[in-house]
């Protein structure tokens, strides 16, 4: 944060963060362990089944998990109850994607999904349990993370997602429909994870193409066709080439993001209960916007040891991690988020490349 003067200061909007400065960030929050990898995995499973029982398109799911993780990227997570974070997180979410829910319907929906047995005494066809003034702190507090998760976004609404550029980018390489389907899964579940703070949409959809075709060649029960054009994509996007080039993209970045779903997918396969969304009975299945089939890591079809063997294999051809810029200098900015001890003048630019006026 730039200070022009002792009441006014600047701060920039960071889309994307380094290796390094996560590093830093989480470290300076104390974000490592296994109970943080444990709440996080539950908040995403929590917006996952609020986003199911709402209906919520899954852009509005993904950006509310993505916004989670940006949050505590700059609170420590000790301060706030993770249910609490993660409706303003998707109340953020409704706005930027035009899906606007009222704060109140958000708590009717979550009160359901946690306190199932009051779902038969409840009123509304998604089962939402009726509030009365006992619940106006809860809507209060949301009010107030809601405000400090627009200053972490620099109040910019811009989101873009990796899911339509699945679909692009699979028909430019030739991958089958298939294999779509299962990278677009694939991108889901990046969404439980710091990867969307790290890396552009673009590069999102090559690495969740690419270990989707990894997933596919796991197992030999598929058909001929079906193996022979995972590996070929596979193949295509496991080593450098025109393709890099052609979608600004590097694949040192393919190999550290398919590693991170893995490691994903094998922590669900040894903590079902903590890492796959909760059951929501009553959800609107016909409902026309519901959204689409959640993530892999929600019915994985592959057990702890084959997904361990594959990130074997891929650290035997993985290539060495690219160097990127890093911001280390200018992340202190981020201790006067929440403070209100001055003006500030938020740019939508990262450092450098805009200037106030």
């Amino acid at each position: 944060m730039d200070a022009s003067n002792s009441s006014t200061a600047t701060r920039h909007h960071r889309p994307y963060f380094t290796p390094r400065d996560l590093d830093y960030l989480i470290d300076k929050k104390s974000l490592r362990g296994a109970q943080e990898d444990k709440t996080r995995h539950q908040a995403c499973s929590f917006l996952e089944a609020l986003g199911g029982r709402v209906g919520f398109p899954r852009k509005t799911i993904a950006t509310a998990q993505s916004l989670y993780h940006r949050f505590h990227l700059f609170f420590p997570r000790k301060e706030f109850h993770f249910y609490d974070v993660a409706l303003a997180s998707a109340y953020v979410s409704t706005k930027m994607h035009d899906t606007l829910k009222k704060p109140q319907e958000l708590l009717s929906v979550s009160y359901a999904l946690r306190y199932p047995e009051m779902v038969p005494k409840s009123r509304g066809p998604v089962g939402d349990v009726d509030l009365d003034t006992t619940v106006e702190s809860d809507r209060q507090r949301i009010l107030v993370i809601e405000r400090l998760i627009l200053e972490t976004i620099c109040f910019n609404f811009t989101s873009k997602m990796a899911f339509p550029y699945v679909i692009k980018i699979g028909r430019a390489v030739g991958a089958d429909k298939k294999l779509t389907k299962l990278a677009w899964r694939v991108a889901v579940d990046t969404h439980r994870t710091l990867v969307p703070l790290q890396y552009t949409p673009v590069t999102i959809a090559l690495s969740s193409l690419y270990t989707a075709a990894c997933l596919v060649t796991l197992s030999p029960n598929h058909p001929t066709d079906v193996l022979e054009n995972a590996t070929k994509v596979r193949t295509l996007l496991g080593q450098h080439g025109d393709w890099e080039r052609k979608f600004q993209a590097h694949v040192e970045d393919l190999d550290l993001i398919a590693h991170t779903v893995l490691d994903l997918l094998i922590t669900a396969t040894q903590l079902p209960s903590t890492n796959t969304s909760p059951s929501t009975p009553s959800s609107p299945h016909s409902n026309h916007h519901s959204s689409p089939r959640g993530g892999i890591a929600e019915a994985l079809p592959y057990n702890a040891d084959q997904l361990t063997q594959l990130k074997i294999a891929l650290r035997e051809l993985e290539h060495e991690s690219r160097e990127r810029t890093n911001h280390l200098e200018t992340l202190d900015d981020i201790t006067g988020i929440g403070k209100n001890e001055s003006s500030v003048r938020y740019l939508f630019a990262p450092p450098g490349l805009a200037q106030p006026v």
